[in-house]
């Protein structure tokens, strides 16, 4: 059977931008190693696109700065910066990306209309807030995703949400009533949407058409399990790991506080990989602690020396209270690592059926004891440390390396084009 052509849509997609350009980077790049892909992006990514030099397919790029460069402008100032507001973030999107897809029918209509694609599909942006104007207007099959969003913020981390500035988290329904909003997924031909609280916001009539896929993924070659010790393997100390953004959101103080609360945890080591505005209330929580001598704080990392930390650790701990993709649980679980995480969201959803701890979602005091406590137990349970990683290693390697996610969409163009239901692709649930 001869390679799918494939029009792929890609606003957010930057080797060199963390997060969602990044992702969105390196599945456009795999899927360029399966397909005949073109790819369309946005202007601002062509300095690193082009210097980077690996992106497999042709690049046409979308230069719409006369919009999308004001509304971010402003977004930022709405915003105080780019650390919070996310949902204000996503208001400001609209307009540009809408304008952005425009452009790419506007270039791309007439050699869809002479059959030069088999398959068009949007990667980014992966929220479901943001609709597609090109859904369903060429005669090609559409697919949109991954999807992820929707998971309401806790009710016990009200004040999380305030240093947030989440407040118009309350408004974001209202996209369903935007235009493009319903046709974008009445016209799709295929959505791919991550996790349970994602599928649960599509509409219920196309439920036929979701195909179950986080959007995360990861590099085999950097983070992987080779030449690493084994996990509390009695050589103590032990050394447990947090590695993400220091926001208010992903609660780090948690973890620190389960570790300098225990005389038995005190005896290890607890790395913070990471920056962001909480660094200082955190130092802080620390130095009064008198702990800086079992907690320290390693700064933002490259993807290549994060890989690196987590071989040389035991554990990872990830508290995030409101986490949508939780990429770095897959890297984790991938580089061997034991995973501790909060069970709400996608960390629950990747640690579930013994691939690793899952602490219950409820109050702060709570869960710092839950933590503590699991913390604790992973030092003196080494048999079933071991089976946990094993189950997660295998989970990871098998579903979520790029090469591997590209190969599986790849099998999902192929049934569009041949018109095959799609209710057979559920190996991530």
């Amino acid at each position: 059977m001869s390679r799918p052509r494939v029009l792929v849509l890609a606003e957010h997609c930057n080797p060199e931008w963390p997060s969602l350009p990044v992702v969105g980077y390196k599945y456009a790049r795999a899927l360029g190693r399966v397909v005949d892909m073109t790819l369309v992006t946005h202007v601002r990514n062509r300095e690193n696109i082009e210097k980077a030099g690996t992106m497999t397919g042709p690049v046409h790029y979308i230069d719409n700065e006369w919009l999308a460069g004001p509304m971010y402008r402003f977004a930022r100032k709405l915003r105080g910066g780019s650390e919070v507001a996310w949902s204000t973030n996503q208001m400001m999107a609209y307009p540009p990306y809408l304008a952005f897809e425009r452009q790419a029918w506007t270039g791309f209509r007439q050699k869809l209309k002479e059959g030069a694609f088999d398959v068009v599909h949007r990667i980014t942006p992966m929220s479901p807030t943001l609709p597609s104007y090109m859904s369903g207007r060429a005669k090609q099959p559409f697919v949109i995703g991954p999807l992820n969003g929707n998971l309401n913020w806790p009710k016990q981390f009200s004040q999380e949400q305030r240093r947030e500035r989440e407040g118009l988290r309350k408004l974001r329904d209202f996209y369903k009533v935007l235009p493009y909003a319903k046709s974008t997924y009445r016209r799709a031909s295929g959505i791919l949407a991550a996790f349970e609280h994602t599928v649960a916001d599509l509409p219920t009539t196309e439920m036929e058409k979701v195909v179950p896929m986080p959007e995360i993924g990861y590099d085999p070659e950097v983070f992987h399990a080779r030449g690493r010790r084994l996990a509390f393997s009695g050589e103590g100390p032990y050394h447990f790991l947090y590695v993400g953004r220091l926001v208010p959101y992903k609660v780090p103080d948690i973890a620190i506080q389960a570790f300098t609360e225990s005389e038995v945890l005190r005896k290890h080591k607890l790395h913070i990989v990471g920056d962001g505005p909480e660094l200082p209330r955190l130092q802080e929580m620390v130095r009064s602690a008198g702990a800086e001598d079992c907690v320290s704080f390693e700064g933002r990392k490259s993807q290549a020396e994060v890989g690196e930390f987590m071989r040389r650790c035991d554990a990872f701990i990830f508290p995030s209270i409101r986490e949508l993709g939780a990429g770095v649980v897959i890297e984790a679980m991938a580089s061997g690592l034991l995973c501790l995480v909060t069970d709400y969201g996608a960390p629950g959803d990747l640690a579930a059926q013994g691939r690793g701890v899952r602490i219950a979602l409820s109050d702060r005091s709570s869960m710092v004891q839950a933590y503590r406590r699991e913390l604790e137990n992973c030092i003196q349970d080494r048999e079933n440390v071991e089976r946990m990683i094993g189950k997660a290693e295998h989970y990871a390697s098998s579903l979520y390396d790029w090469d591997s996610k590209a190969i599986y969409t790849a099998k999902i163009y192929q049934a569009l084009i041949s018109q095959q239901p799609l209710n057979t692709f559920d190996d991530y649930l």
